[in-house]
């Protein structure tokens, strides 16, 4: 009689969780469709206003005061820069620190304090970073409102995340991998370029993508440090005739980015800049979706060609 009643309790109280259970999933999904569907509304806005704004003269023509010939080509360029100044910094840096952090770094006081410095600097907001780089880049190191400024500025706040997805694709290696190249005479850095590495690249690859994908739409870390609202030239060219046929002048250049290309035309009373601004968001989303969409179609790629 008791069993019965007890095999009662534990129905009872099974049958209490998979309502509570079921009711976080319908909570979850709402909360979910909510943000997809905002994003959907967002984005067939801009669709709708933008696309038909969208030509060739659009990409290949300088901002102007008159709504109908302006083009985004010196934001874009410059976006493109930026981002090349920001993988060159932060990737190397970021992969290289999460590399010394996991395999080579000393399990003591110093480590855990750099590791939680490292994980809350993840949170800190942009507008810190464009502080910090608008005193540090901007007039300690005398770089001046350039690419390269905004480069290191945007390098700095992507580094957190880099790091991060380093350690995180190098944890999900398994112990056995290391073992086993130990157990055949691999010295450390032998195991690392040779094992961990290309077993945690798409993981890394992942992880730099998404972090460059944010960067790209920054706004408060460009704008602090001087980016221009309005600009009509390009810099100077990365590539020349003579010997050595490579330019560095482009770094210390002004430049305008996409993000504040959009925030000058949408600062705008006229009707027409703001299709503008829709076009240029149009093309920005298009660019982050497609980083993030290359993030995930190289971690199936490379996951695929492994061997474990």
């Amino acid at each position: 009689m008791r069993d019965d009643k007890d095999l009662s309790e534990i129905r009872s109280i099974i049958a209490r969780h998979k309502l509570w259970d079921l009711i976080f999933m319908i909570i979850g999904v709402f909360a979910l469709m909510i943000a997809v569907l905002t994003f959907m509304a967002l984005f067939a806005h801009m669709l709708i206003e933008g696309m038909p704004r969208l030509s060739w003269d659009f990409f290949t023509s300088f901002p102007s005061r008159r709504p109908g010939s302006a083009g985004i080509l010196s934001a874009w360029v410059g976006t493109t820069l930026v981002m090349l100044v920001t993988a060159a910094a932060a990737v190397p840096m970021g992969i290289g620190a999460g590399i010394y952090l996991e395999e080579y770094a000393a399990k003591n006081i110093i480590t855990e304090i750099i590791e939680i410095n490292v994980t809350n600097l993840a949170g800190v907001p942009s507008i810190i970073y464009g502080l910090l780089a608008l005193s540090l880049f901007v007039h300690q190191f005398g770089f001046g409102q350039s690419i390269l400024s905004a480069g290191l500025a945007l390098a700095l706040l992507i580094l957190p995340i880099v790091i991060v997805a380093t350690r995180e694709a190098i944890r999900a290696i398994p112990v056995v991998i290391r073992e086993g190249a130990y157990a055949l005479g691999a010295t450390r850095w032998q195991t690392v370029s040779d094992h961990i590495l290309p077993y945690s690249a798409a993981g890394i690859l992942t992880g730099v993508i998404i972090g460059l994908a944010r960067a790209i739409g920054e706004t408060a870390p460009v704008i602090t440090i001087g980016a221009l609202t309005f600009i009509a030239f390009l810099p100077p060219s990365p590539f020349q005739d003579e010997f050595p046929f490579l330019s560095f002048e482009w770094l210390m250049a002004p430049f305008t980015v996409m993000p504040i290309q959009m925030f000058n035309w949408v600062s705008r009373p006229e009707a027409e800049f703001q299709i503008n601004a829709a076009a240029a968001g149009l093309v920005l989303v298009v660019m982050t979706l497609t980083m993030n969409g290359l993030a995930i179609y190289l971690r199936y790629r490379m996951r695929k060609n492994l061997k474990w």
